[in-house]
C-alpha cells in the first residue's frame, strides 16, 4: 500500500502540511488543489491531487478489510 504519488516522493513534513491544507481547503473551495499545492510548497496542483487520490484509495482499502488494523498496545509501552 503506497501513499506516495508516482511522480514524486513526499517527506513527513510535506505530508503534515498536506493534511492541514486538506482540512483548510475542503472540496467546495475554489482552486482547491492550487491552494493545497501552495500550502505544501514544492508540489504542483496535479501532484497534490494525485497524492489525495492515492490517499483515498488507501483508506478505502483499509476500511474494506483488505489490510488489518495495526494491533497497538493500549498501555503505550514498546514491548
Amino acid at each position: 500500500m503506497a501513499s506516495r504519488s508516482s511522480s514524486s516522493s513526499w517527506t513527513a513534513q510535506e505530508n503534515k502540511k498536506f493534511e492541514k491544507a486538506l482540512a483548510k481547503y475542503d472540496k467546495d473551495t475554489p482552486d482547491r488543489w492550487e491552494n493545497v499545492a501552495k500550502a505544501v510548497g514544492g508540489k504542483s496542483a496535479e501532484e497534490v491531487k494525485q497524492h489525495y487520490e492515492v490517499l483515498i484509495r488507501d483508506v478505502r482499502a483499509i476500511e474494506s478489510g483488505r489490510y488489518p488494523y495495526p494491533n497497538y498496545s493500549s498501555n503505550g509501552s514498546s514491548d
